[in-house]
């Protein structure tokens, strides 16, 4: 059986942050993810994933200016300080949280950049980043994301449809990424969602990858909402993803489309409540 992950960026935010690590333990979550901890001091949301006996499957790398438009900035040359600074903020955080995989966001490409430069400035960036991460015991991810689309207008922050622009944005580009890096603590992070809409073939994509997959994220496609909404036939993928044996982490990075509960009738199955414990 997948073991899921609530995303607390997007599952459960009619609660304020901090209140979801409690719903999601109680809905039966055994782990949860946040692309972005830096907003809160580091032990306070180590004490809460304590409390409520819960493991933090992924955080991300600093996302640079997100106002601004950075999404990352591990792709962008001229960059590499302000990058290797917030590598050394996310090992801070790792240390404390011990997140099983961080996110090494790769950026937004700059047209005027050749791909080239970006793409060796990702790769040196990325041996930085997996050595230091080996160090304190955490894999390192990249994850290929949808650019066609951006964040969703008047949602909460970091909520996104896609990241207009990302640099890494397929799964063969991620592939290519991998073998230039030559690490063995770099791995695939696929999000069928962001598949779906680049390439499709998730199936196949699943089979072709999976020995290089250490975490996997879904929403439904078209709007990422929940898994049973749309044209992927999550239940199907789920099972493979079983057959395939892996054991990482699951994500649920969906948007409800109302009340989180009640929408997590997919989840039944899988030993999900649809009501919160009391």
């Amino acid at each position: 059986m997948p073991k899921f992950a609530a995303n607390l960026h997007y599952l459960f935010s009619e609660l304020p942050f901090l209140e979801r690590f409690a719903r999601a333990a109680g809905c039966g979550f055994r782990a949860v993810e946040f692309q972005v901890p830096y907003d809160w001091p580091a032990q306070q949301l180590a004490d809460l994933l304590e409390q409520h006996s819960l493991a933090l499957a992924l955080i991300d790398t600093p996302t640079g200016n997100w106002q601004s438009g950075d999404r990352g900035l591990a792709c962008v040359p001229g960059r590499e300080t302000e990058f290797r600074a917030g590598l050394e903020k996310t090992i801070a955080y790792a240390r404390v949280l011990k997140p099983e995989c961080v996110h090494v966001l790769a950026g937004v490409h700059d047209t005027g950049t050749p791909y080239q430069r970006a793409e060796d400035t990702f790769v040196g960036n990325l041996g930085d980043a997996a050595a230091a991460l080996a160090d304190i015991g955490v894999a390192a991810v990249i994850e290929p994301i949808n650019n066609k689309m951006d964040v969703v207008q008047g949602g909460e922050r970091y909520v996104t449809q896609g990241m207009r622009g990302f640099f890494l944005h397929r799964v063969d580009q991620a592939r290519r990424v991998l073998e230039r890096v030559t690490s063995d603590n770099l791995f695939l992070h696929l999000d069928l969602y962001h598949q779906q809409i680049m390439q499709g073939n998730l199936a196949q994509t699943l089979r072709d990858n999976i020995a290089i997959i250490r975490h996997i994220q879904f929403a439904g496609v078209p709007g990422r909402h929940e898994p049973d909404v749309g044209e992927i036939n999550y239940p199907f993928l789920f099972d493979l993803i079983d057959e395939l044996g892996y054991r990482g982490w699951v994500g649920c990075e969906y948007r409800p489309l109302g009340r989180t509960e009640d929408g997590l009738g997919w989840a039944a199955r899988y030993g999900i409540s649809t009501q919160p414990a009391s």
